[in-house]
């Protein structure tokens, strides 16, 4: 059995669960709802505060599916009552993020502005203060979503290894590289 598979999730107070017939997961709570389509196979029910994922075989493709099925429905619960954050740093001289509504305005040392509309489902602020890199903190739901969108502002001007400039997760450990050395005599 798949340790993260055969671990149920316990359903929280004011989160309601539906499974349709056609295996279409609906997680209600109190931040928003979501909806997830699961594979005809996995069998998802609801008992007892729990809710349980089975696979009906321990075909190699079963077991996939069922700890991945598992996990995207406890992101779900998890996303709809606490909601998810993420905080990424701009390091660089000039490096600025400004935003208004859902736009992000990013300065990032190119001869032009990254002007970037983010999805409705997320919620984005922007921090500078004096002394302290540029941060952009995003708020949503979705795990995937959040995580798809923070990684596409972070492509936009990746960390480089010698000096650490681009812009990274708070909290990221980044690989550095020693740079040229003196010449040797």
């Amino acid at each position: 059995m798949s340790r993260i598979g055969k671990a149920p999730i316990t359903i929280p107070s004011g989160v309601t669960i539906a499974v349709s017939n056609d295996n279409v997961v609906t997680v209600k709570g109190p931040k928003g709802e979501l909806t997830q389509a699961v594979d005809s196979e996995i069998t998802v029910s609801q008992e007892d505060g729990t809710l349980t994922v089975q696979r009906p075989s321990e075909q190699k493709k079963h077991k996939a599916l069922h700890g991945l099925y598992r996990s995207l429905l406890n992101n779900m619960v998890i996303g709809v009552t606490e909601g998810y954050k993420l905080t990424q740093e701009l390091v660089g001289v000039g490096y600025r993020a400004t935003n208004t509504g859902n736009t992000l305005d990013l300065v990032l040392g190119y001869s032009h502005h990254y002007v970037f509309q983010l999805p409705e489902e997320i919620k984005v602020t922007t921090t500078s203060e004096k002394g302290q890199t540029p941060k952009i903190i995003l708020e949503s739901i979705d795990k995937q979503l959040i995580g798809q969108v923070a990684a596409k502002i972070r492509s936009l001007r990746a960390p480089e290894p010698y000096k650490g400039k681009g812009i990274k997760f708070v909290g990221e450990v980044l690989r550095r590289k020693a740079g040229k050395s003196a010449s040797k005599k």
